[in-house]
């Protein structure tokens, strides 16, 4: 069955695959028995995949000044720990990808982890920081697979409604990732040390590893595979990047976790330094962030069931550049407090909660004999954005507030005018990918 006919466009169609988001048929069906009593379990085993980068990033937050003092070097030095991670994570998912789309995504995932487990151990172990650097580096290229592969593996098996819905819930996982394991990671820390936050993270892995094998399994049937050569994977890359259908809800999506990272990145600095905020503070902080994530995420697939996705996405774009705006107009009204902070950051991340599963979900769909690439590159884009957004977040010559102000404002109102500049994507769901 070719990508085009799934994606007919037809309003019965769609009503059909949201009422049935589980289809074992066989062309896309894994070999073990997922019937759709198990849809709670698969989205469980997804959402650990797609969380595992979120949460390798944050969670060491917490640790960083014991290691600092551990390996005898500033605080700020270990930042090349963190760029060594996301570099890898982000180049990691380019090589991933089209592998997946000819061997399957089986191999990688459960490989992948197992790479992961490896950097962890590294990481526990360190005793400098080249050490650690390149136990970080291995654990960002095994997450990448893991969390690349969850975005695809949910395109081989869903598609329309179910994708968003399916998306929806993942990302709230990775949303969980950043906005709990601050806590986690604060608490190890002080309760058994920093190298067991890396012990813990392998762990989770291990499990998650075996989750997948036992309960999932291969979800990319042979008869969509497709062939692999250096020189057509670039030029496939080349084709994807200049398709409008991936472009522009791809980079929006990218700008929209740019501003995440880049709320995670200043946050510290405004409540820790700025309110006198403790770890466990700012832990909780982050973790009640998640409730608003989970709640957007919960509603966006419901919206985009009675209304047009795109116009679902878009309001969820429009709300998350009005706490950016609202973010500097307090500061410009010398608004302070936590209220202050907290009111534009909680409209931000409501709006990023709408429009983030339904812009992958749109970027994703005309692509399923691609899904793997296609998951990759919108990967290797988010990461890209989330690096930009965190830098100037750090980086800009103006006070925490102002500089993560104007980076949400002048993000969101960038992803706007890309997002605006597609058409409907249930007219380019009937197209050729």
């Amino acid at each position: 069955m070719s990508d085009t006919s799934r994606h007919s466009g037809a309003a019965t169609a769609e009503l059909v695959h949201a009422a049935a988001p589980w289809r074992p048929d066989a062309a896309t069906a894994s070999p073990k028995d997922l019937g759709s009593h198990l849809t709670g379990t698969l989205l469980l085993v997804l959402g650990g995949l797609a969380a595992l980068g979120a949460l390798s990033t944050n969670i060491i937050l917490p640790s960083v000044p014991a290691m600092a003092g551990a390996f005898g070097v500033s605080t700020p030095t270990l930042g090349v720990m963190q760029s060594a991670f996301l570099i890898a994570f982000a180049v990691g998912q380019l090589f991933v990808g089209p592998l997946s789309d000819r061997f399957g995504r089986s191999a990688f995932v459960v490989g992948g982890l197992a790479v992961f487990v490896a950097g962890s151990l590294a990481c526990a172990i360190a005793t400098g920081l080249p050490e650690l650097i390149a136990g970080r580096i291995v654990q960002g290229l095994g997450a990448s697979a893991a969390s690349m592969l969850a975005r695809a593996i949910a395109r081989d098996l869903f598609e329309g409604e179910a994708l968003a819905r399916v998306l929806a819930l993942t990302m709230v996982a990775m949303a969980a990732g950043p906005g709990f394991s601050p806590l986690l990671g604060g608490a190890l820390d002080h309760l058994v040390g920093w190298p067991s936050t890396f012990l813990i993270l392998g762990a989770l892995a291990a499990v998650v590893a075996v989750a997948y094998a036992v309960l999932v399994g291969e979800t990319h049937h042979r008869s969509r595979r497709i062939a692999l050569h250096p020189v057509s994977v670039v030029q496939a890359y080349g084709r994807l990047a200049v398709d409008r259908r991936f472009f522009l809800p791809a980079t929006a999506v990218a700008l929209l976790m740019g501003g995440l990272f880049a709320m995670f990145t200043a946050s510290p600095a405004i409540l820790m330094d700025g309110l006198g905020f403790s770890a466990i503070q700012l832990g909780s902080f982050f973790a009640a962030t998640v409730f608003l994530v989970f709640a957007a995420g919960l509603l966006a697939p419901r919206l985009a069931a009675r209304h047009d996705p795109g116009r679902v996405a878009m309001a969820g774009l429009v709300i998350a550049f009005g706490g950016g705006a609202l973010l500097l107009g307090l500061k410009a009204a010398d608004v302070g407090g936590l209220a202050a902070y907290a009111a534009p950051v909680s409209v931000f991340l409501f709006g990023m909660g709408l429009a983030n599963p339904l812009g992958t979900a749109m970027t994703l769909s005309p692509f399923g004999d691609r899904a793997g690439l296609a998951s990759a590159l919108l990967g290797f884009v988010q990461m890209a954005g989330a690096a930009v957004g965190a830098m100037l977040a750090t980086s800009l010559a103006l006070t925490p507030v102002t500089a993560l102000g104007s980076v949400l404002t002048s993000f969101l109102g960038l992803a706007i005018l890309l997002f605006a500049a597609r058409r409907d994507w249930r007219h380019h769901a009937g197209r050729k990918a």
